[in-house]
Parts: structure tokens; C-alpha cells; sequence
């Protein structure tokens, strides 16, 4: 009886192999493909248009809008440039891409994040946040939007580790870059 049960286990075994097998080679739907359609090549990357309002007025929980000059074209030329790193999609100019990308910066915001004994900021928290539209120009149809994208980073203002905010804020950008580039050749 046991020697006949242990041969059925092991006939079963056999049969199941091919099965196990064929899983473990076609993995679980997961690819290492960019989930853009075929014939999307080249983007365009349009200026980042500034959109911070500087003249709102602070409330309880908000503070002052912060602007630094020349943001919307640095996130321009960081988005430009996280496209050719990639190489999944080629930078063109509007009239030869098979795509566009279109964004309005919305907020730059430093918080506060610690402080030392005296209530003096030791670390900040910067975040970018922007508006996306991505475009079809072949179709001329919008595949996708994306509102208050953020892009973030945090350093520290004093101690061995402090840095400057603006070597912070190109990190922040470049995250932001990142983000973007993930959104827009992913289809998640």
C-alpha cells in the first residue's frame, strides 16, 4: 500500500514538472519594456511655464510663496537631459516629435523639518510640484495628465553634513526629473 502511494506522489510529480517549469521561464507578467506605444520615438519637452503666485498671501498653514529665478528652465533642461540619459524616448524639436510634454511649475516650498536646542532650522525639506500633460502629436491626443507632481529632497542647513540649498535644490530637481521621465514611459 505505502509502495503504491509513493509511486502515484512521484507519477504526479512528474506531471506537474512541465507546469512549474513553464511558469518559473515566463516570470509573472512583469517587463523590463517601456509601456509606450511602438511609435513613439522622440519627445519634445515644451518650456516648463511659471506658475507660482507670488502675491497670495500667507495663511496659518502656508507660508510666503518661494520663487528662485530661472526654475521653470532648469526643470526644462533637467527633464531634457533625464530623456537622453534614459534613451527610452529621443529629445526633438516640436516638429520633427512624436510626442510632447508640457508642464506649468506650480510651488516651490522649503519646511522646516528639525531644530536644534535654540529653535534654529537644522534641516529642510524642499519640494518642486508641477503640473504634467503628455501628448500623442502623431493622434494629437492627450495619453495622459498629472497633477501636483512632486519632485523632493532634504539637507541639512548647519552641522558636518550641512550644504548649500542650491545643491539641494538640483537634487530636488533632478528627482522631479526622474518622476517625470518614470510617469511618462511607464504604464502603470
Amino acid at each position: 500500500m505505502l509502495r503504491r502511494q509513493t509511486a502515484n506522489t512521484l507519477r504526479s510529480s512528474f506531471l506537474l514538472l512541465p507546469s512549474i517549469f513553464y511558469l518559473l521561464i515566463s516570470g509573472c507578467g512583469y517587463t523590463t519594456r517601456p509601456g509606450l506605444a511602438s511609435h513613439l520615438k522622440t519627445i519634445y519637452v515644451k518650456p516648463f511655464v511659471n506658475k507660482i503666485d507670488l502675491t497670495v498671501l500667507p495663511t496659518n498653514q502656508q507660508q510666503f510663496p518661494i520663487y528662485r529665478h530661472g526654475m521653470e528652465v532648469d526643470l526644462t533642461n533637467e527633464v531634457i537631459n533625464r530623456y537622453q540619459f534614459t534613451g527610452l524616448l529621443r529629445p526633438a524639436r516640436a516638429e520633427r516629435a512624436d510626442c510632447r510634454l508640457e508642464g506649468e511649475l506650480l510651488e516651490f516650498r522649503r519646511d522646516p523639518l528639525r531644530f536644534d536646542a535654540s529653535q534654529q532650522v537644522e534641516e529642510w525639506r524642499l519640494n518642486i510640484v508641477v503640473n504634467l500633460r503628455f501628448i500623442d502629436q502623431t493622434t494629437n491626443t492627450v495619453l495622459w495628465e498629472e497633477s501636483r507632481l512632486t519632485g523632493d529632497t532634504t539637507y541639512f542647513a548647519t552641522g558636518a553634513n550641512a550644504e548649500s540649498e542650491t545643491s539641494a535644490l538640483s537634487r530636488a530637481r533632478t528627482d522631479l526629473a526622474r518622476r517625470i521621465v518614470e510617469r511618462s514611459v511607464e504604464s502603470w
